[in-house]
């Protein structure tokens, strides 16, 4: 499974979250045999995280990132998790970031977070449910249902944009070994071999996302897909600050940012970015997301 939690993003295919579990830290037979010679002991999977002492600690959002990012409430590396801590960010919601992966996750994929209140409560919150429970503690809206334009919009994020960054990501060979392997694969264990049938998996379930639409992996038309989504939502947000006019950002503005900060951060180390190529043709998505960047 990808440590995107929805295909192999980007923040795995679709499946339950206990199944995407099992296969992301499956081993591959020849592997297996080898470790099949020594006496190794499987160990469960993680319980929930402990706080020590009574007092009860502030809502904690656990996410793909690293701790000196999380010390510093900085943007996670994965879209699916840089999508919610943004909108719980832009919602006025206080967070402490914790690093954490989808194999220590108690619903087998990340985000989750741990609420600070009512002081008894140690169920987490899925990503599924953090609109829902924000809406309770903050009264904000549900953007979902103002606007009808927003699941159309939407599909141009899950789908086009999506696509063309599991390929970026995951199958462009210099980005995998400059990008994905330093984030996801080298921080899992220290076996080489371990190392390696991670790696295996999370390119064989990137290209195993994309056959899903196509018959093969067609660079071109990814990119094209992508460049006509990026031209979409800059004519969607036009000359306004946020998305569908909203006074403050929101879910839909989340979603966005989520993928054009991750294309446009230098920092992530992109050998090839031909997506940063396409989404700085459009002004005024670069500068919906230097905007956004100033809540980090």
């Amino acid at each position: 499974m990808s440590p995107d939690n929805r295909g192999a993003s980007g923040q795995a295919p679709e499946g339950t979250p206990s199944s995407r579990a099992r296969d992301f830290f499956s081993v591959p037979a020849p592997i297996k045999r080898i470790f099949d010679q020594f006496p190794l002991v499987t160990y469960p999977s993680n319980d929930l995280p402990h706080h020590s002492g009574t007092a009860r600690r502030g809502n904690r959002l656990f996410v793909f990132t690293d701790a000196a990012s999380a010390r510093r409430g900085r943007p996670s590396f994965n879209p699916q998790c840089l999508k919610w801590q943004a909108y719980l960010r832009f919602v006025g919601i206080d967070l402490e970031i914790v690093p954490s992966n989808n194999h220590a996750s108690p619903t087998g994929a990340l985000p989750f977070l741990l609420p600070a209140l009512p002081a008894g409560t140690t169920a987490p919150i899925p990503s599924s449910k953090l609109q829902k429970w924000a809406i309770e503690q903050v009264h904000c809206e549900e953007e979902q249902q103002l606007d009808v334009r927003f699941e159309v919009y939407a599909s141009l994020l899950d789908h086009r944009i999506r696509n063309a960054w599991l390929y970026m990501l995951y199958l462009d060979p210099k980005n995998f070994e400059a990008v994905a392997r330093r984030l996801y694969v080298d921080p899992s264990t220290s076996n080489c071999a371990v190392r390696a049938a991670l790696a295996m998996q999370l390119q064989h379930a990137a290209r195993d996302e994309l056959l899903k639409t196509s018959a093969y992996v067609d660079v071109i038309a990814l990119e094209a897909d992508a460049a006509d989504a990026f031209e979409a939502l800059s004519t969607l947000l036009g000359d306004n600050e946020h998305f569908f006019n909203r006074p403050n950002p929101g879910l839909f503005d989340a979603s966005i940012f989520a993928y054009t900060h991750l294309i446009l951060d230098e920092g992530m180390g992109w050998k090839q970015n031909r997506l940063g190529e396409l989404l700085r043709q459009h002004e005024n998505l670069v500068q919906h997301r230097d905007r956004l960047l100033r809540f980090f």
